[in-house]
């Protein structure tokens, strides 16, 4: 079993980290924190023209039909590049909500949209209570009209679609589509500690909803798919983090020696590398899990999520630690790694729930 990436994926890995590294830089991230913008929108066009966002889209669907292993490829060098795009909300959510559950009518209307960038979509499912709980769901469909109040909403300022998750008039949860051009949609922006991703709080009044699909089930697939997704673009702002404390450590001189020969930041530096490889371990595992649709993918993907969420967590801050007392400087770029380690290990609910899915697999596994 080989869950390395092939020659043609890691030339397309060194394709996006040089055009990142082109186009993408920790200054366009601090103009969005900076101002009153939502996402870098050249940077966003440059992603549709470079194919990324239809990446994984079906060729019947105007994409370029590649697996999901191209997509994590992707999905790490933005992770890396820090780039403020709703690259996540709309391809890892948004389009595979539709390629997973939609009729062939809302893919040939939906994935073309999503794919050529010409729609940005999200997923809407938190209502304000932290990790998401089914239970406490309170968004209800009824007549075909949606009502419900969904926040905090990833890049729900700019997105033009959301899936949303809501109650059926059965009292079944299910996937809906909402046009966010509907009157009946109020938005308001929501505070974060990380603006070049930002929040929203979105109303719904009365919107005509259509139903993708039903089920726990189904959102469940759902979000496992986008859990390895969100944890490659942690594993690439890990690995960045611990690039820079690596970097400093060496270049920075103090009592006449490199910072990085004193033994309290070796073994700093040390913890923060162990980290990083269980987090790649398991990212690998669950990249070959999403791409062969292995009945292994809840579990390889809740412990993908959960490793990835605490390395990224760790290196961000044993980066600003490693940097001393510049780290904690607003002109250092260590805070904007440590700013979307925490906005992204909440993303699609926080580690305890994908804590609580790895001992709910495991259970299932020792007692199959």
């Amino acid at each position: 079993m080989n869950f390395e990436f092939s020659e043609e994926q890691n030339m397309l890995r060194e394709q996006a980290r040089a055009y990142l590294a082109e186009h993408s830089s920790t200054e366009a991230v601090r103009k969005v924190l900076e101002s009153d913008l939502n996402h870098d929108a050249k940077l966003w066009q440059g992603t549709v023209e470079m194919g990324w966002t239809s990446a994984a889209t079906p060729e019947d669907y105007s994409g370029l039909g590649l697996s999901e292993m191209e997509l994590c490829v992707i999905a790490e060098e933005l992770g890396r590049a820090l780039a403020p795009v709703p690259f996540g909300p709309s391809i890892y959510l948004a389009a595979q909500a539709v390629l997973l559950a939609g009729s062939e009518e809302q893919k040939q209307q939906w994935l073309p949209k999503l794919s050529h960038g010409e729609a940005i979509g999200t997923l809407a499912l938190s209502e304000g209570a932290g990790s998401p709980s089914y239970n406490l769901l309170q968004a209800q469909v009824s007549n075909g009209k949606l009502n419900a109040k969904k926040t905090p909403v990833m890049d729900g300022m700019i997105a033009d679609v959301a899936v949303v998750v809501a109650k059926g008039e059965s009292g079944q949860l299910g996937l809906y589509l909402a046009d966010l051009s509907n009157p009946g949609v109020e938005r308001k922006a929501v505070t974060s500690i990380d603006e070049s991703r930002p929040q929203a709080e979105i109303t719904f009044t009365d919107v005509a909803v259509e139903l993708l699909g039903e089920g726990e089930k189904l959102i469940d697939q759902l979000l496992d798919r986008a859990a390895v997704l969100f944890a490659f673009e942690q594993l690439g702002g890990a690995e960045r983090a611990l690039e820079m404390a690596v970097e400093y450590a060496k270049e920075r001189f103090a009592f006449g020696r490199q910072i990085g020969s004193f033994q309290a930041i070796k073994h700093k530096l040390a913890d923060m590398f162990a980290s990083l490889e269980l987090c790649k371990a398991n990212c690998y595992y669950a990249a070959w899990a999403l791409s062969t649709n292995s009945e292994e993918l809840p579990l390889a993907a809740a412990t993908a999520r959960v490793s990835a969420s605490q390395a990224y967590c760790h290196c961000s801050k044993e980066n600003i630690q490693t940097h001393g007392g510049s780290g904690f400087t607003w002109e250092l770029d260590a805070h904007l790694f440590y700013r979307r380690a925490k906005v992204l290990s909440l993303a699609i609910g926080g580690e305890r729930r994908w804590k609580e899915r790895v001992v709910t697999h495991l259970d299932a596994s020792t007692a199959a």
